[in-house]
């Protein structure tokens, strides 16, 4: 019986999306589309290198509490995905069917997602967490209507496919890179991906080390002032960098802690490691 007051947690993956997206990553912008256009079998063994480990997206899910239900979306009559049933049933995924896709129904998985996550949330009171697993922006509102309802929002994506303004709904946002046991990815030697019309890819960003370097400098200054105090705890610090950016994630900067992350900007913060409870200021220039 699960203790009363735990986390429950409902897990949602776009896996049309994460699926393409991710073979895009691997193979370069467009890949999936001209590939699946020309037979993959003219191509063997780009799909094994791009597959997805669901059970690393299922696991880091857990880790916000007990996983009440998680479910699938996607044309499951399509081989590229069939392959996979086997791995999702074995996590007890639940495999929801959408039609083939066509030009009137662009945004199926979007739309049955979306109303079946706003229908548990009312169904399942109790549940605390919503973790969607897809990247594009049509998943703003419904992670909006999750926060507005009470619920801790975590998105999942795929580097190269993720909204900027997805990734600021959410309470917390992850790339599937940065998931543990997920190799480390090489980045793909096309173009930087530029933006589409509808908004739902975008740019490449400015380098992810100077803005994580801004960002932490902005939360020390936040911190300093809104506390009035020499020192701030760390872990207060980097809940702050999170409010700010949901997508900060020092392990996907190359740090194995949040301690790491601040000896290496010196030039920005002072840590003082003299006890247990590490504490850190914004350096003051000389």
């Amino acid at each position: 019986m699960t203790e009363s007051g735990a986390p429950r947690v409902a897990v949602y993956l776009d896996f049309d999306n994460i699926v393409i997206s991710r073979y895009d990553q691997i193979h370069g912008r467009s890949s999936f589309q001209r590939d699946r256009t020309a037979g993959f079998h003219t191509k063997p063994g780009r799909l094994t290198e791009a597959t997805v480990d669901v059970s690393a997206i299922i696991d880091f899910a857990s880790s916000f509490g007990t996983l009440v239900l998680t479910r699938a979306y996607a044309d499951w009559s399509a081989d590229v995905n069939a392959e996979y049933q086997g791995q999702l049933v074995g996590r007890a995924v639940d495999l929801v069917q959408l039609f083939p896709a066509a030009a009137y129904a662009k945004n199926g998985a979007d739309i049955r997602l979306a109303v079946d996550a706003v229908e548990d949330m009312f169904r399942l009171p109790d549940l605390t967490h919503v973790v969607i697993v897809a990247g594009d922006s049509d998943y703003i509102p419904l992670a909006q209507r999750c926060k507005r309802l009470g619920r801790y929002v975590v998105g999942i994506g795929i580097t190269g496919s993720i909204s900027k303004s997805l990734t600021a709904a959410c309470d917390e946002f992850v790339t599937y890179d940065a998931l543990p046991g997920v190799p480390v990815t090489e980045p793909s030697k096309k173009k930087p991906r530029k933006k589409a019309a509808d908004g739902d890819s975008e740019p490449d960003g400015p380098d992810p080390q100077a803005a994580a370097t801004a960002l932490l400098e902005r939360a020390l200054r936040i911190g300093h002032e809104k506390d009035d105090a020499d020192w701030l705890h760390n872990s207060a610090v980097k809940a702050q960098m999170k409010r700010m950016d949901p997508s900060f994630s020092e392990k996907s900067l190359g740090f194995r802690s949040f301690s790491d992350f601040l000896r290496s900007h010196a030039e920005v913060a002072e840590l003082d490691e003299s006890s247990t409870t590490r504490m850190v200021r914004l350096k003051v220039a000389e």
